[in-house]
C-alpha cells in the first residue's frame, strides 16, 4: 500500500510565514531537461553519508592491536568506540541546524575537512589521548554528512519542481547510511590484518580527499546569507543554549548507558535534570534547536523517530552482540565473525532501492517489524552447535529489516518534517 505523499509546499512550517526553502529561478542549479540528481550530485552525498556508519564499526577489529601497540588494557580502548558515538549523538542534529543557517554545502565540506584531520591525527598519533581526539574529530566531521545531504536533496527537488520525494536518491542514501554499517568489521579486519591498526584511521584520508573533490565539482554553491547578522543574532538563531543543554543531557545519558550493568545513577540524574531544563528553555525560545512544541504537535514525525529508534536498537544490538558471541562462544576471529554480517548488508542494499523508488512507507515498516520478530526468534535458537547456514539465515532476515525500516522511516521523515527545520530533523533521525 502506498503512503500518501504530500507536496513540499503543504508540509507543516516550523514558524508562520516561512517555508524554509527560498524560491530559486528555474535552471539556476538544474539545467532544463537535465536529471537534477545525476551522479555528479549524488555520489559525494552517498560517500559523505557512509563515512559515519563505516567509522562507527570499522574500529572494532583494531582495538586489540591498538592496546598492544600503546601498552594499555583492551578495556581502556573501548573509549575509542564510545567517543565517536558520543560525538555523533551531539553533532548530528547540530550539523543539521548549522546547515539550515549557513548552507548545507558549507557544512558538508567542513565536516569532510574534519574527517581528513581526524584521519591524519589518528594515523600519526602515539598515545591513546591522541586517538580519542582523532575519533572525536571523525565523529563530528562524519556527522555533517547525512543531515546536510538530506537538506541538499530536499532543496534540489524543490528547485527542480518535484512534488514527490526523489525515492531513488533517498534509497541510495539509505543504503549508504545503513547497509555500510555491516561492512565495517570485515573491512576493518582486512585493513588491520594486511597493514596495521593505523589503517583504520588512515583510510579516512583518501576517502575525505575524494569526497572533497567530488563535492567541489558536483554540488552547486550555497546561496549567500540573507543580509549581515551580528554574532548575537547568529547565536540566537542557532540557539546555542539549547545546543549546550542537549549536549549535556545526551552526554550524561550515554555515560549512564555505557556504565551498565553497573549503573551510574548520578549521570542519569544529571541527564534528567538537564533534560527538564532543556524542555523548559526550548518551549520559550523563538528559534529552538530541539523543537519540543513541534514534536508534541507533529505526532506522525514523533512516531517516526520512535519507530526508527526502536528498530535500530534491535539491529545494533544484534549486529554487535552476534559478532561478539561468534568470537567468544565459537572461537572465530574478528574477520570471520564480521563476514557473517555481510549478508545483512547485501540484502539491505538489494531491498532498499526498489522499495524506495515507489516511495512506500507503511508496507516496508510492517515488513521490518515482522522480519525483526522472526530474526530475533532465530537468535534465541542459536547455540554453539548451530550450523553456519542458520547464522547466515538470521543475518539475511535482519538485512530485510535494515533495508525496509531505513527506507520507510526515511521517506516518512521527508514528508513529515517541516521544511525550515529539515536539517535538524534529519540529524535527530540519525
Amino acid at each position: 500500500m502506498k503512503h500518501p505523499v504530500r507536496r513540499p509546499a503543504e508540509l507543516p512550517a516550523g514558524r508562520p510565514g516561512t517555508s524554509g526553502i527560498r524560491p530559486r529561478p528555474p535552471g539556476r542549479d538544474v539545467s532544463a531537461g537535465a536529471d537534477p540528481f545525476g551522479w555528479a550530485f549524488v555520489t559525494p552525498l552517498f560517500m559523505g553519508s557512509a563515512l559515519n556508519p563505516v567509522n562507527s564499526s570499522l574500529i572494532a577489529t583494531a582495538l586489540v592491536p591498538i592496546a598492544a601497540a600503546l601498552h594499555v588494557s583492551v578495556g581502556s580502548t573501548a573509549v575509542l568506540v564510545s567517543a565517536l558515538y558520543l560525538a555523533s549523538a551531539v553533532a548530528q542534529p547540530t550539523a543539521g541546524k548549522l546547515a539550515e543557517e549557513f548552507g548545507p554545502r558549507r557544512v558538508f565540506l567542513t565536516g569532510i575537512v574534519l574527517v581528513l584531520l581526524g584521519g591524519v591525527l589518528g594515523g600519526l598519533g602515539q598515545s591513546l589521548a591522541a586517538l580519542i581526539a582523532a575519533r572525536v574529530l571523525i565523529g563530528v566531521g562524519t556527522s555533517a554528512g547525512y543531515p546536510s545531504a538530506m537538506l541538499l536533496i530536499r532543496r534540489r527537488a524543490a528547485s527542480a519542481g518535484m512534488s514527490a520525494p526523489p525515492g531513488g536518491v533517498l534509497g541510495g542514501l539509505a543504503v549508504a547510511g545503513m547497509a555500510t554499517v555491516a561492512v565495517g568489521p570485515p573491512i576493518g579486519g582486512l585493513l588491520v590484518g594486511a597493514l596495521s591498526w593505523r589503517a583504520a584511521f588512515l583510510i579516512n584520508i583518501p576517502l575525505a580527499l575524494a569526497a572533497l573533490a567530488m563535492t567541489a565539482y558536483g554540488i552547486p554553491r550555497d546561496d549567500p546569507p540573507a543580509g549581515r547578522r551580528t554574532a548575537r543574532e547568529v547565536a540566537a538563531r542557532l540557539d546555542v543554549a539549547g545546543i549546550a543543554g542537549f549536549a549535556g543531557a545526551m552526554t550524561a545519558l550515554l555515560v549512564f548507558l555505557m556504565a551498565l550493568p553497573h549503573p551510574n545513577w548520578t549521570a542519569l540524574a544529571v541527564s534528567l535534570a538537564l533534560g527538564a531544563v532543556l524542555t523548559g528553555w526550548e518551549r520559550r525560545t523563538p528559534t529552538p534547536f530541539f523543537d519540543v512544541r513541534q514534536l508534541v504537535s507533529n505526532g506522525p514525525l514523533t512516531r517516526t523517530y520512535l519507530r526508527a529508534a526502536l528498530t535500530l536498537l534491535g539491529v545494533y544490538t544484534v549486529m554487535y552482540g552476534l559478532t561478539q558471541w561468534l568470537q567468544a562462544a565459537r572461537g572465530m576471529s574478528s574477520v570471520q565473525a564480521g563476514l557473517f554480517l555481510l549478508p545483512m548488508g547485501a540484502v539491505s542494499a538489494l531491498v532498499s532501492r526498489p522499495v524506495s523508488r515507489r516511495n512506500l512507507v507503511r508496507g516496508p515498516l510492517v515488513t521490518a517489524a515482522a522480519t525483526m520478530l522472526v530474526a530475533s526468534t532465530g537468535i534465541l535458537l542459536l547455540t554453539t552447535r548451530s550450523p553456519a547456514v542458520l547464522i547466515v539465515g538470521v543475518s539475511l532476515v535482519f538485512g530485510i529489516t535494515v533495508g525496509t525500516q531505513s527506507v520507510g522511516n526515511q521517506t516518512a521523515l521527508y514528508t513529515q518534517a517541516p521544511a525550515d527545520q529539515f536539517g535538524t530533523a534529519s540529524g535527530l533521525f540519525r
